[in-house]
Formats: structure tokens, sequence, C-alpha cells
């Protein structure tokens, strides 16, 4: 693990697709495979990186988090309600990847089951995206306790690598009630604790596979996923309120072939 060039690319890549519905799983799978960075260091690494992202959105959207600890009058997503409504959607996720952890990691990390993820989540996009219906849910202090956990169920696709958590969430905010806009800033809060723990629980796992010697590896890895997913969200956040999910969905379908070429050879 000394080719910080490596590292600083696949952070890039980490950063740039964690939260945009285009699944960040199967472009690391991609990437890796053209730098020829695979195993299961390779894969904890990519977890790992994910630490850089995650603090993107945390300053990004301080004010809400700190809101968390400090509410303020008038502010309904704070406070312990805040907590409770984060709790709900990182729930069913939760306990889901402990109880099939094994079972996701051993049928679900192949080349065919990532590539169908990458087509039904692109179709599920096309098709969300032609429902009609006006959001009932606007801004968000106006998020139930009921919408945070139907959100937390479609989260649950997220487990199937390929579908992508932003994606899954968002969708799944949008079915629910949520404008597209507020699917899409909830998505990237509550990823914040579902992502935190899982990174977590997977550095634990691997934590004997790395010495001092690794650290700036890793270092270079959370400095590229953070500068990336700041401009990445911020770019989003600005699009999404002219834009459907179509393009995503275009994209995902168009990649979905490569990724599922260089994952069998």
């Amino acid at each position: 693990m000394d080719n910080l060039l490596t590292a600083l690319i696949l952070s890039i890549v980490e950063g740039l697709t964690e939260f945009l519905p285009v699944s960040s799983s199967g472009h690391l799978i991609l990437v890796g495979e053209l730098l020829n960075f695979v195993g299961e260091r390779a894969s904890t690494f990519e977890v790992v990186i994910q630490l850089g992202a995650i603090m993107a959105v945390v300053v990004l959207y301080w004010n809400r988090f700190w809101g968390l600890a400090r509410p303020q009058p008038y502010v309904r997503f704070a406070g312990m309600r805040g907590i409770w409504l984060l709790i709900l959607t990182s729930l069913p996720a939760s306990v889901m990847g402990l109880l099939f952890h094994s079972l996701i990691k051993e049928y679900l990390f192949r080349p065919a089951t990532v590539l169908v993820a990458l087509v039904a989540g692109a179709v599920c996009m096309l098709l969300v995206e032609r429902r009609k219906g006006k959001p009932t849910c606007i801004s968000l202090d106006e998020m139930t306790p009921r919408l945070a956990l139907g959100i937390g169920f479609f989260q649950c696709l997220a487990l199937w690598p390929g579908f992508s958590r932003s994606a899954s969430t968002i969708m799944g905010g949008m079915l629910l009630g949520a404008k597209r806009s507020l699917a899409a800033e909830y998505s990237f809060i509550a990823a914040v604790p579902i992502m935190m723990a899982a990174t977590g629980f997977d550095m634990l796992k691997s934590f004997s596979l790395f010495t001092a010697a690794d650290i700036p590896f890793f270092a270079v890895g959370m400095a590229g996923s953070f500068i990336s997913a700041l401009l990445a969200v911020k770019v989003f956040v600005a699009l999404v309120g002219r834009m459907t999910l179509a393009p995503f969905a275009v994209y995902r379908l168009l990649i979905a072939p490569f990724i599922f070429y260089f994952m069998v050879n």
C-alpha cells in the first residue's frame, strides 16, 4: 500500500459517487480493477476512506448536526426528536446488516448480482420519476417518525452491492411523499450514523491487516474523499431541485456492462 496516487484516485471516486445515486461500490470495483488494487486489504481501504466522505456531510450540514446537541426554538429536526428520527432511519439496515453480513459478503458481492443491482436501481429511479403525486413533506422540520422509518426500510436495499444507498433512500423518500430535494438532503444526513457504524465495524474486523506504514495511504484517501464529496454534494444539492433522477439512471445503465466486464475478467 505504498502507491499514494492509487489512494488519491480511489478516494476521489469514493467522494464523487458515495452520495450520488450511481453506486459507489460499483465504481470502486471498476476503478480498483483498472488499478489492480484488489483483495481484502483493498476492500477495507475502500470502506475506511468513507470516513472522509462522512466528514464532508458533517461540515456541510454542521448546523443541523449541532442542533441535535443544542436544539433551537422552532426547529423541529433537533434535539432528541431529530436523534430519534435518525435512529428510526438507521435501525432497519443496521439490524439486517448485522444479521446477514456474512451472507451478503458471500452471495451478493458477485459480478452478476452487482450488475443486476445497477440495472434494477436505474429502472426503479425511472419508474419513481414517472410517478405522479404532490409531495406532502417539503422541509426537514416536517419529517415524521413514520417517514423516517419508511426511508429506513428502503435503505435496506443498499445492502445489495450496486444498488446505491443514496438511490434507495432518495427514491424511498419520494415514494413516501417527500419532495425530491428534501429526500436528497435527508439521505445525506441519515448516511452519517449508518456509514460510521458500518465503517467502524469493518475497521475493527480488519485492524490486524494494517501497520503504521499504511497511515499516509489512509490519510491521502480520507483527504481526497473529503474534498471530492464536499464538491459532489454541493453540486448535487444545487441541481436536484431542477432536474430528475433520470440522467443518473441512464448513466447507471451505460456503465453497468463495463463494471460487469472488469468483475468477471
